[in-house]
This record gives structure tokens, C-alpha cells and sequence, in this order.
């Protein structure tokens, strides 16, 4: 048997001209988990009726994805039935994916499966009202020195190849394990990390860009970053939260971006 691997299409695109495009909406952080059926029929819900030229997921579209392999165990039932909804909507328009800091695993097949196209984190998009960047953000939060630790040891290929060769239980308890440890550290930090300043404009002068959108912190916001540049944060889904968060951000095409909080819609 083949060794299981994370390993993605050969070549996530670093660009996508969205130029034909006069609308184009952008979710991140939805955290999908069999668990949370309210943020899961929300979202069902607004795949089947987002109307806007494409879609972006900018990253941790689940909770956790331990290994393409749960596709073919009965416990995948749930992430199949996710991957089938976004891939009828991607028939309709294009959706495209990048990968979070949950769902770093998300590998070929499932990409395969859902019929999204995979980006480069950051990656150019061009619209007919100029050209902006696009990240899950976590590279960018500097400050949170031992997520930035973490990070760069589960991105290692020697990592990631000895996390898959472990039987799909045991992944499925670490995985448990090391989100109890993330949410432990969280409750005992009193700040909230955001993405430094200093490296986002860095990042947008190299990329000759001149607005941001990304997820992960959630804290949605726009930030002015001063000489034209602007910082646009994406919200997470929370179906139970009082009031629900569910919201994506949208882009139109002469008058650029504004949220639509979809349980007021």
C-alpha cells in the first residue's frame, strides 16, 4: 500500500485573474465539525445560494482533517457529505481553497473531491478595480511566538509523514489533544495576537498590492494601514454564538468590499 501523504496539487495558484468578475464573496474559519449542526446548516445553506461570480475559502474550512484516508472510513461520513455540497456549488461558479492552521492536511483527494481550485498562501488577486492579496493570516501573527514554533514542526514534511503513518484513531486523539492544548494556552492569555503591521505591509509592497483579506484571528475589521492600503479581516462561523456570527465578505465591482451577515438576510 501507497504511503499516505498531505501533499496537494503540484502547483497552488500564486495568482488569479479575477478581472471577468463582478462580484466575488470570501469566507475563512468555518470550523466545520459534525458537532456544530447550526454553524454546518448555515453554511450548507449558503452554498446553495451564494450567487456571486467565486467564492474563496480562505482556510480552516474544518476543524481538523487528520488524513485524506477518513474519506474512506465510515467515520468520514460527515466530510464527504461537505465535500459533495461544495462541489455541486463548484459546478455552478468557482470555489477556490487555501489551507488554515486546522486543516493543514487537506490533501489531493479530498481536493479532488470537493472540485476546489488550491491557492498559494499569500496569493494576487486581480479584480477590474485593482489587485489585492490574499492569506489565511497565520503566518503573519509574529507575536504568537509558540503557535509560529508549532507551525514550522507540523509544516515539515518528516512531521506531517510520521503524523499519517499513524492508524487513523490514534491521528484522530492527537489531533483531539493538541486543540485542547491550543485552547488551553488561549485561556490563559489575556491578548489577542493580531498580524503585525510591519510584515503585512511588507507583503503587500512585494506584491505590489494594495489591500489584504484574511482570516484566522477573528476579529473582523477593516484596517486602514495608511498611504491607500487596507487590511480586511474575515469573520469565523459560529451557528450558536448569540448573535450568530455567519458572515462573508463581499466585493463589487465599482464599489469594493461590504459585510453580509447572513442570519439577518
Amino acid at each position: 500500500m501507497a504511503a499516505l501523504t498531505a501533499a496537494p496539487p503540484s502547483a497552488p495558484a500564486k495568482e488569479v485573474d479575477g478581472q471577468p468578475w463582478s462580484c466575488i464573496e470570501f469566507i475563512s474559519d468555518l470550523h466545520l465539525q459534525q458537532s456544530e449542526v447550526a454553524t454546518f446548516q448555515a453554511w450548507s445553506h449558503y452554498l446553495r445560494d451564494v450567487q456571486a461570480d467565486a467564492l474563496f475559502i480562505l482556510g480552516d474550512l474544518f476543524e481538523v482533517w487528520v488524513g485524506d484516508d477518513l474519506l474512506d472510513h465510515p467515520a468520514g461520513e460527515f466530510e464527504r457529505d461537505c465535500l459533495h455540497l461544495i462541489r455541486q456549488t463548484s459546478r455552478r461558479l468557482p470555489v477556490y481553497w487555501m489551507v488554515g492552521n486546522r486543516d493543514f492536511l487537506f490533501g489531493a483527494k479530498a481536493l479532488a473531491a470537493s472540485g476546489m481550485q488550491a491557492l498559494s498562501d499569500p496569493c494576487v488577486l486581480h479584480t477590474r478595480d485593482g489587485s489585492g492579496l490574499l492569506s489565511h493570516g497565520d503566518e503573519l501573527c509574529l507575536a504568537d511566538t509558540d503557535y509560529q514554533v508549532f507551525r514550522k514542526q507540523v509544516r515539515s514534511t518528516a512531521w506531517q509523514a510520521a503524523f499519517l503513518a499513524q492508524p487513523l484513531d490514534v491521528r484522530t486523539e492527537m489531533a483531539r489533544q493538541l486543540r485542547a492544548q491550543s485552547e488551553a494556552r488561549k485561556n490563559l492569555s489575556h491578548t489577542l495576537v493580531d498580524v503585525d503591521l510591519a510584515a503585512t505591509l511588507a507583503w503587500l509592497d512585494e506584491s505590489q498590492t494594495t489591500w489584504m483579506v484574511h482570516g484566522h484571528t477573528h476579529q473582523p475589521a477593516c484596517h486602514d494601514l495608511g498611504q491607500g492600503k487596507q487590511r480586511w479581516v474575515l469573520s469565523d462561523w459560529d451557528g450558536q454564538a448569540s448573535p450568530p456570527r455567519l458572515q462573508a465578505l463581499r466585493w463589487q465591482a465599482e464599489r469594493g468590499f461590504h459585510r453580509i451577515d447572513l442570519h439577518t438576510v
